[in-house]
């Protein structure tokens, strides 16, 4: 990788994001703090990355950035929508965008006065925890993908408390939504932007919810979410008899047909299986036992008029007791079996980007507590790894693509973090 080339595109970039940025004064810790965040380091808060970027007046970096990032008032949106501008066209080079991806992130916490952290579900802890999770929406294709919305979700006792709002700065306007509305809010507003239209992909905590379903079919969002096998719907070739009383989830008297994705599932004949193969990343072939269905999906409320059939995909690995993963798709009724697996499949790109985007960028490195700090960490995050996104697509294939773009600078002998064994 040619150094002083890739130097030359990040001032560019940073050029870029300085245009909407505000006022002129900002684009020099615009770009060291995105310059920390792309250099080598095992912590990307505030404090170490100015001691990278600025050897010789460490002090005075660390309060300009920390200005920077927690109390200056520029425009996350505006910034996020200038990383899309720039980095969709090398994402595009690998091939059209084909999906929204909507997922959360948690964020492991102590205390309770960072902003929206509460004992909730923590994802990357994997049970209930201190944390706090925020919701985003990501445009994707094979090759990459890039949030393009995030939204810390503030918990309903935090919205309540008109206390620690105060004190962590949250804007009077924020107001309570649950994980599944902001999603649907993001897919709304993407669909408003004018983004490169792609299929919803989302996991089963977003796909089981009907009304999360609904609104994407009403804005004409095609979509492949993960579902639970306790779902209702009616057997393949039947549907509703009756279209004007309301469903709940256990049943109802006058639908005696409604049955569980999981027992449609098992009563699949063995014809129905096969085994299909999907491109994971670049090169890698994996490959399943997959069944798939055409049928209709019941709602928890009224049914609606025009209850279209969608696809049910089912996967039941070899050796497996039951099948293991279950999926609802209104993708077209002539898709291959192998597309639609794949589709299924794409939705593991953003859990690869989330784990580079924490542990390379430092998503989750941010140690400030209030809410304008905590989504100007994140949008910055978001454009370092634009820029990495698109210097990957500089690189020919036969080349290296773990080297460093930048030259990294020395950091003071005598320098030692808060919290070290030797900072005392």
């Amino acid at each position: 990788m040619d150094l002083d080339q890739s130097e030359a595109r990040f001032a560019s970039y940073i050029a870029g994001l300085g245009s909407v940025i505000g006022h002129a004064e900002r684009t020099r810790p615009l770009r060291d703090y995105c310059m920390g965040l792309v250099l080598p380091g095992e912590r990307k808060s505030v404090e170490p990355m100015a001691a990278r970027t600025a050897p010789a007046r460490t002090s005075a970096q660390h309060q300009s950035l920390l200005h920077f990032v927690a109390n200056a008032d520029w425009s996350d949106e505006a910034v996020l929508a200038k990383v899309r501008e720039i980095v969709l066209p090398a994402i595009e080079k690998s091939g059209p965008i084909e999906a929204w991806i909507i997922d959360d992130t948690s964020f492991p916490k102590q205390g309770k006065h960072s902003v929206g952290v509460h004992h909730q579900y923590c994802g990357q802890l994997g049970k209930q925890a201190n944390c706090q999770v925020a919701v985003s929406l990501s445009i994707a294709n094979h090759a990459a993908s890039l949030p393009v919305a995030y939204r810390l979700y503030l918990p309903e006792a935090w919205t309540k408390d008109r206390t620690r709002r105060k004190k962590a700065g949250v804007p009077k306007q924020i107001k309570f939504k649950t994980k599944l509305e902001i999603a649907l809010e993001q897919i709304r507003w993407a669909c408003e932007a004018g983004l490169p239209r792609g299929v919803g992909l989302m996991d089963a905590a977003y796909g089981r919810d009907s009304q999360l379903r609904a609104g994407m079919t009403a804005l004409g969002v095609l979509y492949m979410v993960g579902i639970v096998p306790d779902i209702l719907m009616w057997r393949p070739g039947t549907g509703p008899r009756r279209m004007d009383k309301p469903m709940n989830n256990t049943g109802r008297r006058d639908e005696p047909d409604l049955v569980s994705a999981k027992q449609v599932a098992l009563a699949l004949p063995k014809r129905a299986w096969r085994t299909v193969t999907w491109r994971e990343g670049s090169a890698e072939q994996l490959s399943s036992r997959f069944a798939r269905v055409r049928l209709r999906v019941g709602y928890p409320k009224l049914i609606p008029e025009n209850l279209s059939p969608e696809w049910l995909l089912v996967e039941w690995p070899e050796g497996e007791a039951e099948p293991t993963k279950y999926w609802l798709s209104t993708l077209p009724e002539d898709i291959s079996f192998e597309k639609l697996v794949d589709f299924a499949k794409l939705r593991w790109r953003i859990e690869r980007d989330y784990q580079e985007l924490k542990q390379e960028v430092g998503l989750g490195h941010y140690e400030g507590r209030g809410w304008r700090g905590f989504h100007h960490h994140a949008t910055l995050c978001i454009a370092a790894y634009g820029f990495l996104i698109a210097e990957q697509a500089t690189i020919p294939p036969s080349a290296s693509r773990s080297a460093m773009p930048f030259q990294v600078p020395p950091i003071p002998d005598n320098y030692r973090p808060r919290g070290s064994a030797l900072a005392a």
